[in-house]
């Protein structure tokens, strides 16, 4: 093939106490076209993320050009056209879309299925594998280190789930976020949070009536309410009328799983633009281009 079209999910991550672990795979998705060309580089951007870098700085270059060297194929120029639809630095996965858009790229080129090297390839640029895995995959992911490793596996997404995304006008940098934990927590909060985690995966795939009680959270959460004070008040608000939310990521979005799709009436939302966004069955979607 001289040219792929990609498109790749958001993703939302952590699911409450489910921390570098949990993902799922979001409606939302981007769409980039890889052309190969005799020499050069050339990146379009237009939608979310305008201000991105239009050389091999780009992220998406980048997991192409890490791709490409792993399969040992060569790419002696490109043009890339980047359609964007997912949110920038919010907590919906937008980094890991594009490392991901990147990998299948250069796998669909090399003639290669995606794998579990891809999967070890786009989480080495993420850290962890859960928004990664889900952007992959589609639907819920359960993503875990054995090792070195990254390793993941893609569950059924309850059908009841409807899912809505409170996405506010600031950025945030996981890297500032991720700061603010501490290196140790309780051992109270850590059997919690496991027990949370686990209740997590039960309420996603088999009974969402449980989400209420499996999105709370005192692993991370708590520490970062500092950074994103707004974001805080606004999960507290819908957890304390019943609607089962969390912050979605690092934040500041929020992701609520209110369980007809509806959020409830007095719940403050102002400074929050509300998506209402199925989830994605499937992850990465890869076609000849043309």
């Amino acid at each position: 093939m001289t040219g792929v079209l990609v498109t790749v999910p958001a993703t939302t991550a952590n699911l409450g106490s489910g921390f570098d672990a949990l993902g799922m795979a979001l409606g939302i998705r981007d769409e980039v076209e890889f052309e190969v060309r005799p020499d050069g580089l050339v990146v379009e951007v237009s939608g979310e993320g305008r201000d991105l870098p239009t050389d091999e700085s780009h992220l998406v270059v980048r997991a192409f050009r890490a791709a490409c060297e792993r399969l040992d194929v060569s790419v002696p120029g490109l043009r890339l056209r980047c359609r964007n639809a997912i949110p920038h630095a919010r907590g919906l996965g937008s980094s890991a879309g594009a490392v991901v858009a990147g990998v299948a790229a250069g796998y669909a080129l090399a003639g290669h299925e995606l794998d579990t090297s891809a999967l070890q390839l786009a989480a080495e640029f993420e850290g962890h594998a859960d928004n990664a895995a889900a952007a992959l995959f589609g639907g819920v992911a359960l993503a875990w280190t054995q090792g070195d490793r990254f390793r993941a596996v893609r569950l059924d997404p309850h059908p009841a789930l409807a899912p809505v995304v409170l996405v506010p006008e600031q950025e945030s940098a996981t890297t500032t976020t991720r700061g603010l934990l501490p290196a140790s927590v309780p051992h109270a909060d850590a059997a919690f949070a496991v027990g949370r985690a686990a209740l997590a995966v039960h309420a996603l795939t088999a009974d969402p009536s449980l989400l209420l009680d499996a999105l709370a959270d005192r692993l991370h959460e708590p520490y970062r309410e500092s950074a994103w004070p707004a974001t805080y008040a606004l999960v507290k608000a819908l957890r304390a009328a019943g609607v089962p939310a969390a912050v979605s990521g690092a934040g500041p979005t929020v992701l609520a799983l209110p369980e007809d799709g509806k959020l409830p009436e007095g719940v403050n939302v102002s400074g929050f633009t509300a998506h209402h966004v199925p989830v994605a069955p499937e992850g990465v979607r890869v076609a000849p281009l043309g």
